[in-house]
């Protein structure tokens, strides 16, 4: 089911699968700023990553010595939700568990969804309410794909991500499998990172001490931006497809990340992940803002 929401700036499109961001257009000149998800590329626009975010080392990961398996960012992406309320410019949908989300993920949970828009603005919020009669463990991200270059006729190479301040900040390093590494290197110490396909070649750019709250997708060409504002999140993932060539550019925060390489204990154990005792909720989010 798609779910089209609009006001006098904004037009956008939610999957229910997945709960899904599918479109994100201005009304007054039909620009896109978001991927329209062609599977040649990537068929997806803005995933939820739940309740893991990135993968875990072979598929499989432990919960009290159990083990269990997951895809690459959990089942929140490839998961029905339900319509719970819509209106003109806001919709709501929720994952709640079953006997099928038990087997993969050994937790009692409701994951509710929203999109608000306001003015130029699409304002995301998740919760999570733990269900279950103990603690329960997850992770959270976004993930979402900027069309870049946003303006036709533009270049990938024109584009550059702002940071609004100076940053200095080393990347976390992954392997081949998309693993976490112990090393890192000096990769951001500015208050910019101009975009290449180069720069992606050997994979994504995660950073766990940006001091920004918003980063903005500009062109040194034209006018057009979208800023992806996600206060407070522990890790920033920046991906374009390591083949080179894509047109679009993923600024992803995270609670939490993927497994550490060497990384072989219980799932509460694992970096990042956040712990939601019996009973309580937890709620973040972030804004997408079109200039």
């Amino acid at each position: 089911m798609d779910i089209e929401l609009e006001n006098n700036d904004l037009k956008i499109m939610v999957r229910s699968k997945g709960a899904e961001l599918r479109l994100l257009q201005e009304k007054k000149d039909g620009t896109d700023y978001l991927w329209n998800g062609d599977p040649s590329w990537w068929k997806y626009c803005s995933p939820i990553l739940f309740p893991i975010v990135g993968k875990v080392k072979n598929g499989k990961y432990k919960v009290d010595g159990k083990v269990y398996e997951l895809p690459q960012h959990g089942l929140g992406r490839i998961s029905e939700f339900e319509l719970v309320n819509k209106a003109t410019d806001s919709v709501s949908l929720k994952l709640r568990y079953s006997d099928e989300t038990l087997k993969v993920y050994p937790y009692k949970f409701e994951l509710t969804v929203s999109y608000v828009l306001t003015g130029k603005s699409v304002n995301v919020t998740w919760r999570v309410d733990n269900l279950d009669d103990r603690e329960i463990i997850f992770s959270i991200g976004a993930h979402p794909a900027l069309r870049c270059p946003i303006v036709e006729g533009e270049s990938f190479s024109d584009c550059y991500l702002d940071f609004h301040g100076e940053e200095h900040c080393e990347n976390m390093k992954t392997d081949a499998d998309v693993l976490f590494l112990y090393e890192r290197e000096k990769d951001l110490d500015s208050d910019k990172m101009n975009l290449s396909y180069d720069i992606f070649k050997e994979g994504v750019h995660v950073f766990d001490n940006l001091k920004t709250g918003s980063i903005t997708l500009r062109s040194t060409k034209s006018k057009k931006a979208i800023t992806l504002s996600a206060p407070s999140y522990p890790y920033m993932g920046i991906w374009s497809p390591e083949k080179g060539g894509a047109p679009f550019v993923c600024v992803e925060p995270w609670y939490g990340h993927a497994d550490y390489a060497d990384f072989d204990g219980d799932f509460k154990d694992k970096e990042g992940v956040i712990a939601l005792e019996k009973g309580k909720s937890f709620k973040t989010g972030y804004t997408l803002t079109i200039e």
